[in-house]
């Protein structure tokens, strides 16, 4: 098609071809939007793209309407089924760089070494990766006798001379595997303490606890660690210092809760880290009588409310009591309770 020169001079001159519009010739609508991009708004310039960004809806797979689900009518989930899949996703999430959790009460028989092991458990079964179980307590740590050992009895006194070498870029992470205790259900790992032995037999300096942190920190993404009961013990401050989220253990026995309460009201009072950590915290209280009553852990829990940043209740159940813990072992509704709580413990992660 031919253009005539009279033609040509009705058509307003515009930029050569490839070269962007230059304002006067932008359709009014461009203009607009090139003049809110330069300012830094938001437009929608932008093609629309041809992938499909929705999540895949998973149909139900628990109860009623899972059955249904497996006969090939696609059903959603109920509500109770969608909260337990949203707190999976919580616990199954990797952070970027290791996090330290620190399980704590000033009490024993808090139920700290339980809820030290299910925490790891949960962590390691959903997100994968490599979880440690720390036990750091100078008198008469149990984290040993309630999980599962190795073929050989190494404790962290064992790994402290090794620091260094762990550390050095020669190190593989199969050179671990002579100090820590793998647990072959729960795919956590276990560092234990010396339950043998006297306290003055396995102190650990505030030195000593960054050089085991160090290591731990470099081949695992998240530490569990269980603390002993003196809070004036280096290895206990030092680890406070290393903590990310802390937990307050405890059970439905009124001194175990005073206990963790005035260990939060004195983390408050010094100030900085420490009382950031206990309006963080996430306080986890276990059924501590097979005949006590749900309410009596809610009670607990409320009043913790005022102190820390979540509080959630555990059932009593026989397979916490005495023995290896597995996670398989725990009853359907402790187990989901557990994933509760760690939900909430990774929330602060």
């Amino acid at each position: 098609m031919e253009i005539t020169d009279r033609e040509a001079a009705e058509t307003p001159a515009g930029p050569p071809a490839g070269l962007p519009l230059e304002p006067a010739h932008m359709p009014v609508d461009l203009r607009e939007r090139t003049r809110a991009a330069v300012r830094g708004e938001p437009n929608d310039v932008r093609r629309a793209t041809f992938l499909d960004t929705q999540t895949a809806k998973i149909p139900a797979a628990r109860g009623f309407r899972g059955f249904l689900a497996s006969l090939g009518i696609r059903i959603a989930p109920s509500a109770r089924e969608l909260e337990e899949r949203r707190d999976t996703r919580i616990v199954s999430q990797h952070w970027p760089g290791p996090r330290t959790i620190s399980v704590v009460n000033g009490k024993g028989g808090a139920n700290k070494t339980p809820t030290t092991v299910m925490l790891a458990a949960i962590f390691a079964r959903n997100g994968g990766g490599p979880v440690l179980a720390w036990d750091n307590n100078e008198t008469r740590g149990t984290l040993g006798w309630r999980t599962e050992q190795a073929q050989h009895d190494a404790t962290v006194m064992d790994l402290l001379p090794e620091t260094g070498l762990l550390q050095s870029p020669a190190a593989q992470s199969a050179m671990l595997a002579k100090f820590v205790h793998h647990q072959t259900d729960d795919k956590y790992d276990v560092l234990r303490s010396n339950p043998n032995v006297l306290a003055s037999e396995q102190k650990v300096t505030k030195a000593d606890f960054d050089a085991l942190h160090s290591v731990a920190s470099k081949y695992f993404r998240l530490n569990v660690v269980d603390s002993g009961n003196d809070e004036s013990a280096e290895r206990w401050l030092r680890m406070i210092d290393h903590t990310d989220q802390l937990v307050i253990a405890t059970t439905t026995v009124e001194e175990h809760a005073e206990a963790g309460a005035l260990l939060l009201e004195a983390l408050q009072e010094r100030g900085g880290k420490y009382a950031e950590l206990a309006r963080g915290a996430v306080v986890i209280v276990s059924q501590a009588d097979r005949n006590g009553t749900e309410a009596q852990a809610r009670r607990v829990a409320e009043a913790f409310k005022v102190l820390a940043r979540a509080a959630v209740t555990i059932p009593y159940d026989p397979a916490l009591v005495k023995g290896q813990i597995r996670y398989a072992s725990l009853r359907p509704a402790t187990q989901r309770a557990w994933l509760r709580a760690a939900a909430a413990v990774a929330g602060g992660l």
